[in-house]
């Protein structure tokens, strides 16, 4: 029914985390981006911005790239993982938070901290600055809740899902998930769901889930 065309990257699994949790059948396409296979012309035609992950629904003929799209979108065709009223716009604004800010700005992290350390001391104070500003953040938000969006304690939704992978690589952004014990809980909470764990080795496996 659903194509999803993906790679063992945090923005990879934030889709097929939520494919897993939805138990909708979908077939995988691994689209290796160390051998460049983002640019191969049939998966530009899906995907013009040559980003996974993208999917192609073959019940609606529906074809989608960019995370956030994808996740509102399966979201709101089968009617779970988001929340309603008030709290819907809540979900969509932490979605966007993780879209905006969490996801570019540690994916920084991992350039000059993980991948190029020593080469630009700027670079690595600049980015690892912020992403412990919006550990804090994210923190804040957790203080009391077991789930970004949602009344009273909150619910898990496609916005924990967007955020979770990114998190789940704090060991490459250096960062100790003991300094923010909200964030801490809220990752195990998550990670020691099934569903995540399956979603979490698409399209093949790499490492177990890191633990802090």
């Amino acid at each position: 029914m659903i194509d999803l065309y993906t790679w063992t990257t945090p923005n990879g699994r934030k889709v097929s985390i939520l494919l897993e949790e939805l138990g909708v059948p979908y077939t995988v396409h691994a689209i290796d981006i160390s051998k460049d296979e983002q640019f191969a012309p049939d998966f530009l035609k899906i995907a013009p911005n040559n980003r996974i992950p993208a999917i192609v629904d073959h019940e609606t003929g529906i074809q989608m790239m960019e995370t956030g799209a994808i996740m509102l979108y399966l979201a709101d065709k089968y009617k779970r993982f988001q929340c309603e009223g008030a709290e819907y716009w809540r979900m969509v604004e932490w979605l966007m938070w993780q879209m905006g800010g969490l996801g570019p700005m540690l994916g920084q992290v991992h350039h000059f901290v993980k991948y190029n350390k020593g080469k630009s001391a700027y670079g690595e104070e600049r980015y690892s600055t912020e992403a412990r500003r919006l550990y804090r953040v994210l923190n804040e938000r957790l203080a009391g809740r077991d789930y970004i969006a949602g009344n009273g304690r909150g619910m898990y939704s496609i916005t924990d899902m967007a955020c979770w992978p990114w998190v789940s690589r704090f060991e490459w952004q250096e960062i100790d998930l003991n300094d923010y014990p909200n964030v801490r809980d809220w990752y195990v909470r998550i990670a020691q769901r099934p569903a995540v764990q399956r979603g979490y080795s698409i399209p093949k496996f790499t490492t177990e889930v890191p633990m802090p």
